[in-house]
């Protein structure tokens, strides 16, 4: 699909398709790595530079964010022989990732290096676990934890399932409807290798398994895992040298907030989320809408939260986001495929760093399925997306990620084919 021309003469349109992902590179999904954050941050890095071909003299920028026990960019760049003119490691959660997106651009373009690696590593699972559990759980009470503990949200389900639950009283939204989303990461999970649950579900199976914090099953939350992801990002022109077709990125919104984040219920809707906001910077940044989107990469801590965002963000109307989701545009060889590794669901948890990273293969056509090489070594994709089988979304040319930290701060970016 043609993209719309542009019309206006912002500094957004000017950053248009200037900048792209060249690489790419990540770790296996692991429950007990074995392994420091400080050893699989290098590994993921050391794997992007690799993929784009890039020597680790070419890099001279890193970002990170930081929350458990992740590991600061100077270690990981000197364990790799990387000199650094900028780095700056970020404290955050699932919004970072396409917010450094937007550091990276900035502090390229305002001259402080050339080339920016982004890395996320994180023992999920081993070590620091989401909700206070895990080989690291003892932890003091402070900050935002001294009002949330008070009314029992101490972790990210406690938290968000008030806003799932008002959607569900305001649009009779179901959970049979929400259920099909872990269906549907799950048929694009089962033809992922790198995936660390490959079954197939059943709306009947995701409703059958325990209730974790009402609405949520157990099958609605994410998959916790041990892991180290990153990308690389550099000016276009530079792109187009190095070993694949660049992902140029077309905008950015970053930590989009509600007017409160904290306690956003207090500035309703509570079934609103930061979307509702961040629509209105990313789509007139990325000169482009909705409708033009071939896939999306919708953050599932939970399978409501790639619910609300997309309605969200306007790829349906305001409580319609049941239908979407249930009616099979998200599915392989659908309208507008989601998550198409499977998401953090299925594929391993990493804060939104996957779904780049899958998009980024879905742009260039190649993504790492079990289709066959042809000799050039190339996947001959076949467009079977029976169980494992292919998961390329045919002529994939403009993607969308949505990125989640909670109800009320999110981040999102758009990107297209090179």
């Amino acid at each position: 699909m043609p993209l719309p021309a542009d019309t206006d003469a912002s500094i957004p349109k000017y950053l248009r398709d200037k900048y792209a992902i060249v690489g790419v590179g990540e770790t296996p999904y692991t429950r007990g790595s074995g392994k420091t954050t400080r050893a699989m941050g290098s590994f993921a890095v050391r794997a992007a530079m690799a993929d784009a071909g890039l020597k680790n003299t070419e890099i001279d920028g890193m970002l990170s964010y930081q929350s458990g026990d992740s590991t600061f960019a100077p270690m990981v760049a000197g364990d790799l022989g990387i000199r650094l003119n900028f780095y700056m490691d970020v404290f955050g959660g699932g919004s970072s990732t396409e917010a450094l997106v937007g550091i990276a651009i900035g502090v390229i373009e305002a001259g402080l290096c050339k080339t920016v690696a982004i890395f996320r590593s994180m023992n999920g699972f081993s070590q620091v676990r989401i909700g206070g559990t895990g080989a690291r759980a003892a932890a003091p009470v402070n900050g935002d934890q001294l009002h949330g503990r008070a009314y029992g949200w101490q972790s990210a389900g406690q938290m968000f399932s008030p806003t799932f639950m008002r959607h569900m009283y305001d649009y009779g939204t179901t959970p049979e409807q929400v259920a099909t989303v872990k269906v549907i990461h799950s048929e694009h999970a089962s033809n992922n290798p790198k995936a660390y649950y490959k079954k197939r579900f059943t709306v009947d199976e995701v409703l059958s398994s325990r209730i974790i914090c009402k609405p949520l099953h157990l099958l609605d939350c994410c998959v916790e895992t041990d892991n180290a992801t990153c990308f690389i990002i550099t000016r276009a022109e530079h792109a187009r040298d190095l070993r694949h077709t660049p992902a140029l990125i077309r905008g950015v919104v970053g930590r989009c907030n509600k007017p409160r984040m904290d306690m956003h219920y207090q500035h309703g809707p509570i079934s609103t989320v930061a979307g509702h906001y961040g629509k209105d910077i990313l789509w007139p940044n990325a000169g482009v809408g909705p409708e033009d989107v071939d896939l999306t990469g919708a953050y599932d801590a939970f399978t409501f939260t790639t619910m609300l965002q997309l309605e969200d963000y306007g790829f349906c109307k305001k409580g319609e986001g049941g239908q979407y989701v249930s009616d099979g545009t998200m599915r392989l060889g659908g309208k507008r495929p989601n998550n198409t590794s499977g998401g953090h669901l299925c594929e391993g948890y990493t804060h939104g760093m996957n779904m780049v990273i899958e998009n980024v293969r879905q742009l260039r056509h190649d993504v790492d399925d079990s289709c066959p090489c042809g000799p050039d070594g190339k996947r001959q994709h076949t467009y079977d997306y029976r169980e494992g089988g292919c998961r390329q979304v045919k002529n994939a040319e403009v993607t969308a990620n949505l990125g989640w930290a909670m109800p009320g701060t999110g981040s999102a970016m758009v990107m297209r084919r090179g």
